[in-house]
């Protein structure tokens, strides 16, 4: 099945396979479930350094663009702005659009404020589409883990659930589902929002954990932060901003709009005492905040308006690419 390999094999085959990571002092934060980035130790240096590596592979379109959002904003979920890149880019013949690629990669480092500064490049022809792979770093004052969620946390998701699924149900289901076509332009230009650099920047001295909601949304990202905090989250659903174009096409689509790719949103849980000066400044950073729950005492889960939820979620968009492969 696609999608992220499953916190017990991760557990059983790779965490405890870190090479000399258990005994390196420099590093502060290594493989763990539900973190999104590494985090080092600089000899004589006050600042932590953020890694994170990041593929993406089932974009088509604006690729290039959408893998340095994607990599940065794990750095950016980590408490630090992105400053340097690599990236890996696989091709699957010469025919692929290497030209466009680097140009996006190009401007959407930029655009961030971030180097490229190495990678490597070949051509594979098992591959149907191109792969790119793409390492961020960048320095944090105070690196905010995944693991940090304390009892009596509130949590609070940044933008609104679902855009980058909203944007992929409008680009690559919208033909076959029953939504105008000014719903589905709307929503494609969604893309446009992935990155979460803005908003990392704008809450991360209030955070105690922070993380990115990507494959699974909203639901998933809150099930990881419970996990690696060993906490109970509690979220209610009508709490969760969620847009009209988001709406519709979920519901034309039967998928669960807190289930399906939410890149652009980030998800952080923050003193109840301190939420207000969150939320203000995400708005004097021009985006858009919510409270949506609580963070308790307990065995961790995650309580969805009620219902406990403990086992991985799958993302909602991945039966629909099945359906569509198999009709092909």
């Amino acid at each position: 099945m696609p999608g992220k390999v499953s916190p017990d094999d991760l557990l059983d085959h790779v965490f405890g396979r870190t090479g000399t990571a258990a005994d390196d002092e420099t590093v502060l934060q290594g493989p763990a479930d539900g973190e999104d980035a590494a985090g080092i130790a600089i000899p004589g240096c006050d600042e932590t350094l953020v890694v994170s590596s990041d593929p993406i592979s089932l974009a088509a379109s604006q690729v290039g663009t959408l893998a340095v959002r994607v990599a940065c904003n794990d750095v950016a979920a980590s408490g630090a702005d992105p400053r340097w890149l690599t990236a890996v880019i696989m091709l699957p013949d010469e025919d692929a659009p290497l030209e466009t690629i680097t140009h996006d990669l190009d401007a959407a480092a930029r655009d961030v404020g971030a180097s490229i500064v190495g990678g490597h490049s070949e051509y594979v022809d098992q591959l149907e589409r191109p792969l790119l792979s793409l390492t961020a770093m960048g320095m944090a004052e105070s690196f905010v883990p995944t693991h940090g969620a304390e009892p009596g946390d509130s949590v609070v998701l940044t933008k609104a659930a679902g855009l980058e699924g909203t944007a992929i149900l409008a680009s690559d289901f919208g033909d076959d589902l029953d939504v105008d076509d000014t719903i589905c332009e709307r929503a494609a230009e969604f893309v446009d929002e992935i990155s979460i650099v803005d908003d990392g920047r704008a809450i991360r001295e209030y955070a105690t954990a922070m993380h990115d909601p990507t494959e699974g949304g909203v639901a998933a990202g809150a099930l990881e932060i419970a996990r690696a905090s060993d906490v109970r989250l509690e979220i209610a659903r009508d709490a969760v901003p969620i847009r009209e174009e988001t709406q519709q096409l979920c519901e034309a689509a039967a998928v669960d709009p807190l289930r399906i790719f939410g890149s652009g949103a980030l998800l952080a849980t923050v003193p109840s005492e301190a939420v207000d000066d969150c939320l203000e400044s995400l708005a004097e950073a021009g985006l858009e905040g919510a409270e949506i729950g609580t963070v308790g005492e307990g065995a961790f889960e995650l309580v969805l308006d009620g219902e406990s939820i403990t086992e991985p979620i799958e993302d909602d968009l991945y039966p629909l690419w099945e359906a569509a492969d198999a009709e092909a």
